[in-house]
């Protein structure tokens, strides 16, 4: 998630929580206001802790013209290494129409919310800006093509999640297929195939959440050399090119590690250690977590019951549905449950999924656990406070 989405929806269940039961609860331009005093005056503050550090900054569309040398609008420029940190795109869905799409920093821009809003795919922009949205009373569909949305989560969570969606009235279509989008009138007409069927939904907003590839367009990777396959840079372990060893790469262009904005910090700070001490360093992805700022969010960090299957792993789970322990009742959420995985013998937490409350919170200390190898031993025994949602982790192991 972006960290203007993160904050907006931080600052969204906020607002929730002071909300009134049957009225609107979510103030769309208060929303954006909020968001914008978050993220607005980063780009300068960027720009001037360059300055500050003879750091020289160019505007434009870089493209490679060699080996080590780029070109930004016109300014040649050259370098012994070359980091390339273009972060993501949206996929080329190449349906008819697909122009009348806009992507996430489009969404987060809308000064107003328009009432029928229509997201295609259903991935975590789709499930974020869903809850927002919804609770800003617009009406919401969405079309995901996979029979479940937020396929990189244990099913069971986010069929908990989807009671949360259907009591905001947010329309989850599974097993549709867009297949085209055309005007009509001031708004949209979407055309999809559902069951063999065509079916057609109107909207006043159509937004592309259908996922995101390395934004490696109008760079000329050939001119330097640098391998692409499958639209994908081909790095060694160091996140340097196989064939260009000036060039590395990092985040969401790189795609090694989950796309997540974590991870694109580990992985900057990993290319300057390499750079500027030779290669040394490899990315460790061991125990990220994962979140989509959902209202309630729903986390996961290590393995899934399928991976940890596929690994000839022998493990017990915990599951449990538990909407009655104090953690949701203390904020009247109904969605809250858990489902974690020990491995037999070294007591090794394999994997937790969590949905409700502080999920995004708690995920964090199963993260600490799987990365610096705790046991589950170890984790009972801790003392948290209470009543908090770490506190509710014994009762989870």
């Amino acid at each position: 998630m972006l960290v203007g989405g993160a904050a907006a929806i931080d600052h969204a269940r906020r607002m929730q929580d002071k909300g009134i039961a049957g009225m609107p609860l979510i103030d769309w331009p208060e929303l954006i206001a909020f968001k914008r005093s978050f993220t607005d005056p980063v780009p300068e503050m960027h720009e001037d802790s360059y300055a500050e550090k003879d750091i020289a900054a160019f505007h434009g569309q870089a493209r490679f013209t060699g080996p080590n040398s780029v070109e930004v609008e016109g300014t040649a420029l050259e370098g012994a290494h070359i980091l390339i940190a273009t972060g993501a795109k949206p996929v080329t869905l190449g349906i008819p129409g697909e122009k009348h799409l806009i992507d996430n920093e489009d969404f987060l821009a809308l000064e107003s919310l328009p009432e029928r809003i229509v997201m295609v795919g259903g991935g975590y922009i789709a499930a974020e800006f869903s809850s927002i949205a919804a609770r800003a009373n617009a009406k919401v569909t969405v079309l995901q093509r996979g029979d479940r949305m937020l396929t990189h989560f244990e099913p069971e969570l986010v069929g908990w999640l989807m009671e949360s969606f259907e009591a905001v009235g947010i329309d989850v279509r599974t097993g549709t297929e867009v297949t085209s989008i055309e005007t009509a009138g001031d708004g949209y007409r979407i055309t999809a195939s559902s069951g063999g069927q065509s079916v057609t939904i109107e909207a006043d907003l159509v937004i592309h959440a259908a996922g995101r590839v390395p934004n490696l367009d109008g760079l000329d990777l050939d001119a330097a050399g640098v391998a692409v396959k499958d639209r994908r840079l081909q790095l060694n372990k160091y996140l340097q090119s196989v064939s260009n060893s000036a060039v590395y790469a990092a985040g969401d262009a790189a795609q090694v590690g989950p796309p997540l904005t974590p991870v694109s910090s580990h992985d900057a700070k990993l290319v300057v250690s390499n750079i500027l001490e030779g290669n040394g360093h490899k990315p460790d992805y061991r125990g990220v977590p994962r979140v989509a700022f959902t209202l309630p969010p729903i986390a996961a960090v290590g393995l899934s019951e399928e991976e940890a299957q596929r690994q000839g792993l022998k493990f017990s789970i915990k599951s449990q549905k538990a909407s009655d322990w104090f953690t949701a009742r203390q904020t009247a959420e109904p969605v809250y449950g858990f489902k974690v995985m020990v491995e037999e013998g070294t007591e090794r937490v394999l994997g937790a999924h969590l949905v409700g409350p502080h999920a995004d919170e708690i995920i964090n200390l199963f993260a600490l656990a799987i990365r610096h190898e705790l046991t589950a031993t170890a984790l009972k025994q801790t003392m948290f406070a209470y009543p908090t949602g770490a506190s509710d982790i014994g009762y989870m192991l």
